[in-house]
């Protein structure tokens, strides 16, 4: 891509700069819809589709050469917006299968799970979303982008990918029918190594998760 493509102020929607800001603001809308709570129902597919949608946009993002700002250092954006709702509205939605367990780096040898919430996981990928977005629409569209590229390597892309995989990973219970641990008593304050990870509590059946998130069940 060509500098004067990424100092375009035009708002051609065949632009990189215009694709990309599309891609991230239906992400976010799309999940500040979901922790409205309005269609439960319908929360884990909608958030596979969109957490699968926005890491497309940071596999691009990711493949793109190296974005350098304009200016040296970042300009001053105020204090960041409060996620303090979104976060608890989704963990209340999500409450069945929030918490998961995820390793962080697969080339670190011998890494242990640590447990996760997808409610958290969502949140700090927002922030890091909106942080670009500010710089977006205040017309730093390379601002923009090198932050969105630079996180995308340093936070979001990673903690997107793990919540994508454990989205999948429910969906594939309840459609394949398969029993799925229960994650009562794991908490994201633990230290959890590879022992205590075998949960204690008992078996749950998909069905068991799939009701309260109205999902279906493979036959």
């Amino acid at each position: 891509m060509s500098d004067a493509t990424l100092h375009a102020t035009s708002q051609n929607p065949d632009d990189f700069a215009v694709q990309i800001a599309d891609q991230i603001e239906s992400f976010l809308v799309a999940v500040t819809e979901v922790a409205k709570g309005d269609e439960p129902e319908a929360a884990v597919p909608f958030l596979l589709l969109e957490v699968s949608q926005l890491l497309l946009a940071g596999g691009r993002l990711g493949a793109h050469e190296d974005i350098v700002p304009d200016e040296r250092y970042e300009p001053d954006l105020g204090p960041e917006g409060d996620v303090d709702e979104l976060r608890e509205n989704l963990a209340r939605i999500l409450e069945p299968i929030d918490v998961y367990s995820e390793v962080f780096d697969p080339y670190a040898p011998r890494t242990a799970p640590v447990p996760a919430r997808i409610s958290d996981d969502l949140t700090d990928v927002i922030t890091d979303l909106r942080h670009g977005m500010a710089h977006y629409r205040s017309g730093r569209t390379t601002e923009a982008l090198w932050w969105w590229q630079f996180s995308y390597f340093s936070n979001w892309g990673t903690t997107a990918s793990a919540t994508l995989r454990a989205l999948h990973s429910v969906l594939a219970h309840v459609r394949l029918n398969q029993p799925l641990e229960e994650l009562d008593g794991l908490d994201t304050d633990q230290s959890v190594g590879d022992e205590t990870l075998e949960f204690e509590a008992g078996r749950v059946m998909a069905e068991e998760i799939a009701g309260p998130l109205g999902l279906r069940p493979a036959k």
